[in-house]
């Protein structure tokens, strides 16, 4: 499948009815291969209605393998990169692919808990939020640096867009999709969490928070992020802090599309 081919289709009454509740957990994964099964197992087992959309970004550990050599479900889509392109190009991927009420960020690195899901989805559900962040313990577990790295962000993305929140870099974050549908991103890598709180703000939504629970993993275990996304976060909170919106609002209606090379695509029937 090449770079910006349609995959949109539209909906039977039917089909929109299916969808309606669910959420489209989304999982970037490179190199993974260690972990992605027990992944997946954890992510199945969260008591919620779902689908599970995998992005693999380049791996070349064996995980492409695992993921082709999985038995064909019917909530379960595949795609594979044809080369590493970034934590948030694999993002920007699956949303082309989900069909769900809602999106939901899952890292494949096994810090998050697949069983907070009911909790972050309650104010979805309830009508309270159009975005609901998890909120990690606020503890140095992962490293003080990194920790004193999260903090400065937030502060920063209260301090420029009011945000009033306390985890800007949580993975955790659930949004409904008719919203961010209504954002075009631009990010690769890791500023996936900067761009899209900013442009979120800056559309007036607010952030509700639900506490989670955190395992974090280390350099050694194979967390991929560096000190320079710090910095690339940094200038992404201010760059979007003061663009038009009118460079990247999308229109209603515009199709989905593929904004990446993808190698291999395998989705459930409709």
């Amino acid at each position: 499948m090449s770079v910006g081919v349609s995959i949109s289709r539209p909906l039977t009454p039917s089909a929109e009815t299916r969808w309606q509740g669910c959420v489209s957990v989304i999982v970037p994964v490179y190199n993974e291969a260690a972990h992605v099964d027990e992944l997946l197992r954890a992510i199945h087992a969260s008591p919620v209605k779902k689908e599970i959309i995998i992005v693999d970004d380049g791996s070349t550990d064996g995980t492409r393998e695992i993921l082709q050599s999985l038995p064909a479900s019917g909530d379960v889509t595949v795609v594979f990169h044809e080369r590493n392109f970034g934590k948030g190009a694999a993002i920007r991927t699956a949303l082309a692919y989900a069909r769900g009420e809602y999106i939901l960020i899952q890292d494949s690195d096994l810090e998050y808990d697949p069983q907070d899901y009911p909790a972050l989805l309650r104010p979805l559900e309830q009508g309270k939020a159009n975005v609901v962040y998890g909120v990690r313990p606020d503890r140095p577990e992962r490293g003080l640096r990194f920790f004193l790295g999260a903090k400065f962000l937030t502060h920063l993305t209260n301090l420029l867009y009011g945000a009033g929140i306390h985890d800007e870099a949580t993975c955790y974050k659930v949004i409904r999709r008719s919203l961010v549908e209504r954002v075009q991103l631009e990010c690769h890598r890791f500023e996936f969490c900067p761009e899209v709180t900013a442009k979120l703000c800056r559309l007036g939504e607010k952030i509700a928070e639900v506490p989670i629970s955190y395992r974090p993993r280390s350099a050694s275990e194979g967390k991929k992020i560096r000190h320079s996304d710090g910095w690339q976060a940094i200038w992404t909170l201010v760059r979007y802090r003061f663009s038009p919106r009118g460079g990247w609002l999308r229109s209603a209606g515009d199709p989905a599309a593929t904004p990446f090379p993808v190698s291999f695509a395998r989705r459930p029937a409709e």
